[in-house]
Parts: C-alpha cells; sequence; structure tokens
C-alpha cells in the first residue's frame, strides 16, 4: 500500500532479525543516558489521496481513535494532518497527506517514492534536563527562527528565564486547557526524516499543532534547494 513495506510479526519472530536486516547499527558507545523514556508517537507522510485507505488500514486492525484533521501551512503548500490513537493514548499516529512536492513532506514523499514514516516521536519526562543532556553528546537540534518566542510570549504565560532555557535550545511550547506540551526537533536526516522530543505535562492530548507550520519552515530553510542534485 502506498509502496510501502510492512512487518506484521507473530510471537514466534524474531524482531533482532528484522532489525539487522533493514538497518546498519551506529551505536556511540562513548553517548550517556538522556532520559528518554518511550515512542510518543509515529509520523507518516503520504500523498493526500492515501490518507483514507491507510486510515481505514489502521483503524481496522487496531482499535484507535480518529481525531480531528488539521491543515498545516508550509512555505510550499498545505498538509493535511490527522492523528490516529488508541484510547488510552498508549499508541499515537499522524498522518500527513501531501498534494505538493514544493512542500517539506512532500519532497521527502518524493525522494522516497512512497508513504513512509518520516519522523518519530520520543517522550521525556525532563525535556529541559534531556535538551542539556543531548546537546553534551552532540545532537544539534532544530534552529528555530528568532521571532517564534516572541510570538511565544505574547501568547502563553512562560516566564523570561525559562523562555530563554527554551531558546537557548530551540524547545516549542503549546498548552490546553488540561496540561501542557513542550517539544523540540532534531536537523533532517538524508532526504527528510528527522527525530522529535517530546513532553507532556497533565492532561495534554494533542500534538502541538499549533507550532507545526514555525517546524516546517525550520525544516525547510535546512532542505535542499529545488533543482539541486543529491549527491
Amino acid at each position: 500500500m502506498g509502496g510501502s513495506v510492512l512487518h506484521l510479526l507473530d510471537k514466534s519472530s524474531n524482531l533482532a532479525q528484522v532489525w539487522d536486516q533493514e538497518f546498519t547499527q551506529l551505536v556511540d558507545k562513548d553517548a550517556k543516558p538522556v532520559g528518554l523514556t518511550r515512542i510518543d508517537h509515529f509520523a507518516e507522510t503520504m500523498k493526500h489521496n492515501e490518507m483514507l485507505t491507510w486510515t481505514l488500514f489502521y483503524t481496522s486492525i487496531f482499535n484507535l481513535e480518529r481525531m480531528p484533521q488539521v491543515d498545516v501551512a508550509d512555505p510550499g503548500g498545505v498538509v493535511h494532518s490527522r492523528a490516529i490513537q488508541s484510547p488510552d493514548g498508549a499508541f499515537r499516529l499522524t498522518m500527513n497527506g501531501v498534494e505538493s512536492h514544493r512542500t517539506f513532506a512532500g519532497r521527502f514523499v518524493a525522494d522516497s517514492f512512497r508513504s513512509s514514516v518520516q519522523h518519530i516521536a520520543l517522550e521525556t519526562d525532563d525535556i529541559f534536563a534531556t535538551a542539556k543532556a543531548l546537546a553534551d553528546n552532540g545532537f544539534e537540534s532544530l534552529p528555530m527562527f528568532e521571532n517564534y518566542y516572541g510570538e511565544l510570549a505574547a501568547r502563553a504565560d512562560v516566564d523570561a528565564d525559562k523562555l530563554a532555557v527554551m531558546q537557548a535550545h530551540n524547545i516549542l511550547y503549546d498548552e490546553d486547557e488540561d496540561g501542557a506540551f513542550l517539544q523540540m526537533y532534531s536537523k533532517p536526516y538524508g532526504e527528510g526524516f528527522f527525530f522529535e522530543i517530546v513532553q507532556r505535562v497533565g492532561g495534554y492530548d494533542g500534538y502541538g499543532a499549533v507550532n507545526a507550520s514555525a517546524r516546517t519552515a525550520a525544516l525547510k530553510r535546512l532542505s535542499r534547494p529545488a533543482g539541486m542534485p543529491r549527491t
């Protein structure tokens, strides 16, 4: 479906064998633990006309709820995003449907020739401690535009000292009536794959939709210019 490969494993399957065949494991033995606790969600990117098919696929084999669709502005167009998740939030997946290859997500689909996972979000209980530990390990976070933090100070009650630390580590912020959400991203790798680090506070159940446009603009700034051949 969508040119993708899915591994369905039963109890007798050896996941390690699948991993060894699909991935090259590069481990920095000097890297220190950074406080990551679990996978919060996966984000799959696909053509917009495939979103319904993928939604039906996942909701047919798992007990998942559909969240409302959100349209995310990208410098190259619009990305249609919808989350599906289990009732307890233990399994979360966001699907991003693209219509134009000019968007960052659209370029990823065009370059990979298939629907696939574009980023993995990892959870932490303390994003500030994790951000510092990641930086000590040599991790480079996605640089955010400076005006994001001016806009954040205007829309949210974040004290100046905390805001300064967030800006230093490129941490984004969202909140609702149930809690708060802090997130940061890696720089993109390869054809546009990247990681996200998140912290959920209280009963926050979203994905930081208010920050999506800032993230896509920051990723687009670092992406390969249109027309430039891959090396």
